[in-house]
């Protein structure tokens, strides 16, 4: 079966996601995240959750990490490693999570024009979970940074072209560029073949979602060489869109391998940088893990958190300026709750978390009911999918 035979398979198994089934099962377990209920109206839906280290820096900053179909904010946050991080360099963490009843594999929309427009469904979620971040803990406005894998990095995407005055830089892994997707079967297509637009058509898609006439972000953008599920000339037109945006030309001013892996930089006259794009090589879809810089290894392989000998939650962290500043001495450790913290309990998948549409997924409208016994050996079906995307052998 093809990949989108897999995936049409997969969707319509009677009234269960597959991966979400087999998520279920998995044993509860700490988290140092926290639920906020009240933040907003909420147009989109989405549940916000939050890690602020007891050792909070002075003016800190904020970064929005969001995670990839079929995971939660728990997950992801277990697999990358950011709420230590954020224990380290003292600044807030959010990590706003779907829900099934918005995508039946849990992904963000970032192909759904209703919630990629500013002010309006995810998009304008998302902005009113960063508000009360910046109020509640008296986050720096100047700080607020974005990061996302796949259908997260997608809707990073989103988030940077349509809310460019709140962000001072994204970071976009196994993700696409903005624009080049309104339904999920352009969404689907962008995924495997990625945009023939040239950088201005590309560029054009950014400056028209928003009326913003200030400086841009600056981006970060990630992707593994071998990546079959979300084809790698995504990153590539993804770097195309924002040098366009910035001005800046197509060439790289310069390239290197850090810790084995070529990176490209591109910089403004002052000299500094503005987009950068690393090239994760023979790695398939997943968020790059590795020893960082500092001797730590921040977060744990799993599925689609893939060890490449390169940290890109620390590269991340250091490009957005995070790192500088002394670490704290005594930060618990992601999934680990400080003592005396408020904590919750949230189901982490161990089984393939990012299901085979990766980064896109049918928008589910109904109320989500009770898994029902299909039939179906759930386990070879969800094997045949990942085989057929290259996800496994």
């Amino acid at each position: 079966m093809s990949l989108v035979n897999n995936v049409e398979f997969l969707r319509h198994l009677p009234k269960m996601n597959a991966f979400n089934g087999l998520g279920a099962l998995a044993p509860a377990v700490p988290t140092p995240l926290v639920e906020t209920t009240e933040f907003g109206a909420n147009p989109g839906a989405l549940k916000m959750f939050s890690f602020v280290p007891a050792q909070l820096a002075r003016s800190p900053a904020l970064v929005v990490v969001l995670h990839g179909c079929g995971q939660t904010a728990a997950s992801y946050d277990l697999g990358t490693g950011w709420s230590t991080l954020a224990s380290h360099y003292g600044f807030a963490l959010l990590m706003p999570e779907q829900q099934a009843i918005n995508n039946g594999n849990t992904c963000f929309n970032w192909f759904n024009p209703e919630d990629t427009a500013r002010g309006q469904g995810e998009a304008c979620s998302i902005r009113q979970m960063i508000t009360h971040m910046v109020n509640a803990h008296q986050v720096d406005p100047r700080r607020i940074y974005v990061t996302g894998l796949s259908a997260g990095g997608a809707m990073a995407s989103v988030m940077l072209a349509t809310y460019p005055d709140l962000f001072a830089g994204g970071a976009i892994i196994a993700g696409l560029p903005f624009g080049v997707a309104t339904n999920l079967r352009e969404a689907l297509h962008a995924m495997m073949h990625a945009s023939a637009l040239s950088a201005p058509e590309l560029g054009e898609l950014v400056r028209n979602a928003s009326r913003h006439k200030g400086a841009w972000p600056k981006i970060s953008v990630w992707h593994g060489s071998a990546d079959r599920t979300v084809h790698p000339g995504n990153a590539d037109a993804t770097v195309r869109q924002w040098l366009d945006v910035h001005g800046l030309p197509l060439d790289a001013m310069s390239k290197s391998d850090v810790d084995g892996h070529p990176r490209e930089v591109w910089w403004n006259g002052d000299g500094e940088t503005l987009v950068e794009s690393y090239t994760i090589t023979d790695m398939a879809h997943g968020t790059p893990l590795g020893l960082a810089d500092n001797d730590e290894r921040y977060g744990v392989e799993g599925a689609f958190l893939i060890e490449a000998g390169i940290s890109s939650s620390y590269r991340i962290a250091e490009f957005f300026g995070l790192t500088g500043q002394a670490r704290q001495p005594h930060a618990a450790p992601t999934g680990v709750p400080r003592e005396g913290a408020d904590t919750i309990s949230m189901t982490i998948p161990v089984t393939a978390t990012e299901p085979a549409t990766a980064a896109a997924s049918g928008r589910r409208s109904a109320r989500p009911r009770k898994a029902r016994s299909s039939g179906v050996n759930v386990g070879r079906v969800i094997a045949r999918a990942l085989t057929a995307a290259g996800l496994m052998k």
